[in-house]
């Protein structure tokens, strides 16, 4: 019998909607186990025993404790090649795919993150937005984009021809910007703008915003 996947983390943690995405896409069964960040739930020795980080998500699989999202998402995509949507690409195309992962980690991730916590986060927990910092991230996410509406033009996915982990890694932080007056900028670029509409209705993606409402 194989051992329950568990995720801990939080549903409004877009690094925790990462691998939950990944395993509706395998169509794995799993224990979602929820941390109250909150309460501080994710800094008690209990959480640091899986995460020394004390950061959501967090993995295990029998004996086997992972963190950080990506390589959460890789193990499950690798590791059940059999199961779901592919999520992966086997030979020299993997190579191509692992860049644009590369690209979503380093490029798209840190400008889209801090545009939605100045937007998003920060009015939760009734904290002023810098307007400054919303100004500059939004010029540098535009080149970024720039640089993807050249890509699609040519490719539908990022990866490849399918829908990859490329793809799936930009899901939970597209979902929040597209809630924000960031949204202008993958609607005015064509290509980018058919490719958002098509990995954000995806069913796996919409078992992880249900989860959240």
């Amino acid at each position: 019998m194989a051992e329950i996947m568990k995720v801990h983390g939080s549903v409004i943690s877009t690094a925790t909607q990462r691998v939950l995405a990944c395993l509706n896409e395998k169509e794995l069964e799993f224990e979602f186990i929820p941390i109250n960040m909150a309460a501080g739930e994710h800094k008690k020795d209990s959480f640091l025993a899986i995460n020394p980080f004390g950061q959501v998500p967090a993995f295990e699989q029998g004996d086997l404790k992972l963190f950080e999202s990506r390589a959460i998402t890789q193990y499950i995509a690798h590791g059940h090649a059999d199961k779901g949507t592919a999520l992966v690409i086997p030979g020299r195309q993997m190579a191509t795919l692992s860049v644009w992962m590369e690209v979503e980690a380093h490029q798209f991730d840190p400008v889209a993150s801090k545009l939605n916590w100045e937007l998003i986060y920060k009015p939760m927990f009734k904290i002023p937005t810098d307007n400054a910092a919303v100004e500059e991230n939004e010029a540098k996410l535009a080149k970024v984009l720039d640089v993807y509406e050249s890509r699609l033009a040519h490719s539908k996915y990022l990866g490849g021809d399918i829908f990859t982990l490329a793809d799936l890694h930009h899901l939970p932080n597209i979902s929040c910007a597209m809630k924000t007056q960031v949204k202008k900028l993958f609607d005015s670029r064509p290509h980018v703008s058919a490719w958002v509409a098509d990995i954000t209705s995806r069913p796996a993606w919409s078992k992880v915003v249900a989860m959240g409402k």
